[in-house]
């Protein structure tokens, strides 16, 4: 069995988001989303619900796995027995810091595997800032984020 692993803050999850695991799956027999503590980040949801949020978005996908994860990626790849890591890139910026990041990962475990994943063109503005910012100033964020996670804000925020 083939599986990678995706993981970020996911502060929250977006389509963006949702369309690399999506496309993953496409080409593993099983995704394991990993939620991430970023302490670099002031988050608006807590770690456990932004687990909650992505586990709404793929309920009734046995081959989606979400975990909470602190800690260097290396680490769960080894804990889930994969080298292979999925990225999604929007731009070249964020081709630039995956980069980077591929090569200190590397330096960690000689035979990590990182895979690049383009976003689709209508989603390439998409971030999870955008959706915060949005949050924040009560405008219309519900194109940007999986229904579930749309349902789940809403009722939080209600």
């Amino acid at each position: 069995m083939k599986k990678c692993v995706f993981a970020g803050t996911f502060d929250p999850f977006t389509v963006g988001h949702e369309d690399t695991v999506r496309k993953a799956l496409t080409l593993f027999d099983e995704v394991v989303i990993a939620v991430a503590e970023n302490r670099k980040k002031q988050c608006l949801f807590s770690i456990e619900e932004r687990a909650e949020m992505i586990r709404s978005v793929f309920e009734g996908e046995p081959r989606v796995k979400v975990v909470i994860w602190e800690g260097v990626i290396v680490g769960l790849l080894k804990k889930e027995h994969t080298p292979f890591y999925v990225r999604g890139i929007r731009n070249t910026v964020d081709l630039e810091y995956e980069t980077a990041d591929f090569y200190a990962s590397r330096d960690l475990d000689s035979e990590f595997v990182e895979l690049f994943i383009p976003a689709e063109q209508q989603y390439r503005h998409i971030s999870s800032t955008l959706v915060k910012n949005a949050i924040s100033f009560g405008t219309d964020f519900s194109s940007y984020v999986p229904e579930a996670v749309y349902t789940y804000i809403k009722k939080r925020n209600a």
